[in-house]
């Protein structure tokens, strides 16, 4: 498969895992938009035969570090907010699954950043402990620990919007 193939076919997961980390939806395509755009202009530090979700991850996470640290000096940036919610169906399990979505995602907005991008990559994404570190560019055991405290804050706050 061709370096673009695989790329397009990464895009649903790596829009997922900005919309984790931004916590909004065109701040996560703005995210995705510039990983992609650093990938085609860096393919040649691609290796092939090495993960490219993996390494579009790091990208992505690096880019969205760099834009926290800018956002720091310019001061605090309030986007408007574009999450709205919008029920299709009549079916009580649809707007259940609707608001269970809804108090997961607010659950993860309000983990601290370092455990939301390790629960984006274990939970969400499925990457084994020691993928997350490397991608993360952190020990295993930070990895553990930023895991478990998310966890137990996720467990929390889900029994808050019960």
């Amino acid at each position: 498969m061709r370096f673009e193939e695989e790329l397009v076919e990464l895009l649903p997961r790596l829009r997922r895992f900005a919309r984790g980390l931004t916590r909004h939806q065109s701040d996560a395509d703005d995210l995705c938009q510039a990983a992609i755009e650093r990938a085609l202009r860096s393919r040649d530090q691609w290796q092939s035969g090495t993960r490219l979700d993996s390494w579009m991850y790091r990208i992505t996470r690096n880019l969205w570090i760099d834009e926290r640290r800018a956002a720091g000096r310019r001061g605090v940036h309030t986007p408007i907010d574009d999450a709205v919610t919008q029920v299709a169906g009549e079916g009580a399990a649809e707007v259940e699954a609707g608001a269970l979505r809804g108090d997961v995602d607010g659950a993860m907005a309000r983990l601290p950043d370092e455990q939301r991008e390790v629960a984006m990559l274990v939970l969400v994404e499925g990457y084994a402990y020691r993928e997350a570190a490397e991608i993360l560019e952190v020990p295993v055991g930070t990895v553990t620990s930023r895991l478990a405290r998310g966890r137990e804050a996720l467990m929390f706050y889900l029994g808050e919007a019960a």
